[in-house]
């Protein structure tokens, strides 16, 4: 196979090549090209975007990818997809029929599972059930339909009616199978995707005839086009009094997913997943379909395919629902999911009957695993123990060493300009929490207006409600600071944050807040000390010495006192002298420090007469706020 001339690594825009010389300055590309993988730096550099933004959007999903980390080509098209920025492929000449040279000329995408079945000699594969989602906007009947056509009721063991988990479930009609994909949304859909698994080969759309296409079935559909796999569109709700088909259609049309009546290629199927109406004609055409795109596998090649959940239940323990897309799983099988291992000890149908194997496009429970996986992860059978163990040692290695390259160093705001003037840094990430909406917007607003000719303010994320481990862990990532205006800080944040490094600050006056980031901005902000008690000591008795001066013979009551320490003189609560540890004594030798529960001599700077017996000595420390 032979690539074409064109440079696979160029920028495609859709403008003329012209454009950038008419002295505008170009902006982001509308689509790149990438191969089979490549870097999230590489990337970032591709969509003129900054890898900050790559490394939010992958975190939406799950994914915690340092800089360096190798993307596939799917989870790029997936990133490109939330920035707006089209993800093509490589043009591959003999791929390209002469007669059609305006055709896509993108090659299937494909990811690991894909490749292995694409490898696999065609005599030995055969048809294997289709494997559907279902999406669509919330209490639009997803799970209705799904309760109607597989003869479980769902609905009503979910909290609200809403579904809680993501499952998969096998049925037969006509004496074929369909596999079905319960996914609480279109997130938990495109997550299982960022991660590598492309595992969906069609997408039931439902759409509530009553309601017609709402913002999440709007991304439904995104997502899906993403996902390059067959759309159906099931219009429910149709024996509801206000039902308008005609309407939908509309809507559907202008999402370019022209219904066949109108002279579309989406199949449209009104139903009503309450009663029943019109779900066998939804299950007809989702076997035609599936015909026409010909899914099939090898049962006997490498067994390979994705988790779809992953559960520690309380009574068997570490409990995985995997999906079989090529080869078949067995019992007893070795197997390596992630940096997990195990060998499958029993395994279940979606109905909990017991199975002794799984083959292509067959959902199945599995107890045996090491440790629970990630939903999306893909899993592949090895030929013993020993050599899923290894392999799961060595990606725990591989992720433990990429964790330490990629440490980040804190950010605060003392030391942004001094790595602006290293030029570390052209841009200060800001993690925003406010206590409402009305405060929210002009705090964003004011700060967008603070960038000068050296630095940029990034608003990586801005929300109402109490600062949380969630925000730690953005602010870790893209090496920003937590601003929190009138709100509190959860106890798991908190501590993430002191071992991390992450600056969270505090303020009550949005005039304060623009003030120190417009002062870090030009490097004029001053640190912030704060005072740290180390110990106290009570005064039992007073010695004079002739070189000395005054000593007073303490008691340590907690913590340490410790020499050149600021200390405060106490008595009856009241802050007597401001002062210093001078000398530290433990009988006739100096020492450093002196720990609670022991006697010792201290010497107060500039105290010569006023103590008394039962006086406090406090010290402290100043300490810089990070």
């Amino acid at each position: 196979m032979t690539t074409a001339t064109k440079d696979p690594m160029q920028i495609q825009n859709d403008g003329p090549a012209d454009d950038a010389s008419n002295g505008e300055e170009a902006g982001p590309p509308s689509s790149i090209i990438v191969e089979d993988y490549v870097t999230v730096r590489a990337l970032a550099e591709r969509m003129d975007r900054s890898p900050i933004d790559l490394i939010k959007v992958l975190m939406q999903f799950g994914i915690m990818a340092p800089i360096d980390q190798t993307l596939d080509h799917d989870t790029a098209a997936i990133v490109g997809e939330e920035l707006g920025i089209e993800v093509l492929w490589p043009v591959v000449e003999d791929e390209l029929p002469e007669q059609a040279p305006d055709e896509d000329r993108r090659p299937k995408q494909r990811v690991l599972i894909q490749e292995i079945v694409a490898e696999e000699a065609e005599k030995n594969l055969v048809p294997r059930p289709p494997v559907v989602a279902v999406l669509g906007h919330v209490d639009h009947g997803k799970t209705t339909l799904l309760d109607r056509i597989r003869r479980a009721n769902v609905v009503d063991t979910e909290a609200g009616g809403i579904t809680q988990h993501t499952g998969a479930y096998q049925v037969e009609v006509d004496g074929r199978k369909i596999t079905f994909l319960d996914t609480p949304g279109h997130e938990a859909f495109t997550a299982m995707r960022a991660r590598g698994a492309q595992v969906t080969d069609m997408v039931i759309l439902v759409v509530a005839a009553d309601d017609g296409i709402m913002p999440q079935t709007r991304e439904a559909i995104s997502h899906a086009k993403a996902a390059g796999v067959t759309i159906v569109a099931a219009i429910n709700k149709v024996d509801r009094p206000n039902a308008n088909i005609n309407r939908v259609m509309e809507d559907l049309s202008t999402e370019d997913l022209t219904p066949e009546e109108w002279g579309g290629e989406t199949i449209t199927v009104p139903i009503s997943a309450l009663n029943g109406d019109g779900v066998d004609d939804l299950l007809e055409n989702i076997l035609v379909v599936a015909e026409l795109d010909q899914h099939t596998a090898n049962p006997n090649g490498q067994c390979v395919g994705t988790v779809i959940e992953a559960e520690l239940d309380k009574q068997r323990g570490i409990t995985a629902t995997l999906l079989v897309q090529n080869g078949s799983l067995k019992r007893g099988d070795s197997v390596v999911v992630g940096e997990n291992w195990g060998r499958v000890k029993a395994m279940f149908d979606y109905e909990g009957n017991p199975l002794k194997a799984a083959g292509p496009s067959t959902p199945t429970i599995i107890l045996g695993l090491n440790g629970v996986p990630e939903a999306g992860e893909v899993f592949t059978v090895t030929k013993n123990d020993r050599a899923a163990r290894a392999l799961a040692t060595e990606r725990q290695n591989q992720a433990a060493r990429a964790s330490q390259i990629t440490t980040n160093l804190p950010m605060t705001l003392e030391d942004m300009f001094a790595r602006v003037e290293g030029g570390e840094a052209e841009t200060l990430n800001i993690v925003l929490r406010a206590d409402a909406q009305g405060t929210l917007a002009p705090i964003v607003h004011s700060l967008e207006q603070l960038d000068n000719d050296e630095v940029k303010v990034k608003i990586m994320q801005s929300a109402v409600g109490d600062i949380t481990e969630s925000d730690v862990m953005l602010a870790e990532t893209s090496q920003a600071i937590i601003i929190g205006f009138g709100v509190n800080i959860d106890k798991s944040a908190l501590v993430r944050a002191e071992q991390s490094g992450v600056e969270i600050r505090h303020y009550q006056i949005i005039y304060n807040l623009i003030e120190d980031v417009e002062q870090a901005l030009t490097g004029m902000l001053d640190p912030i000390f704060e005072e740290v008690v180390s110990g106290h000591a009570e005064v039992r008795q007073m010695f004079r010495v002739r070189r000395g001066g005054l000593i007073a013979g303490c008691m340590v009551l907690d913590g340490v006192v410790k020499r050149n320490s600021q200390a405060r003189l106490l008595r009856n609560e009241s802050t007597i002298i401001t002062t210093s540890v001078e000398n530290l004594k433990r009988f006739t030798e100096d020492v450093t420090e002196v720990r609670a529960g022991y006697e010792c001599g201290i010497n107060l700077a500039g105290v010569n007469t006023d103590l008394q017996e039962g006086d406090i000595i406090e010290v402290y420390e100043r300490q810089q706020v990070r």
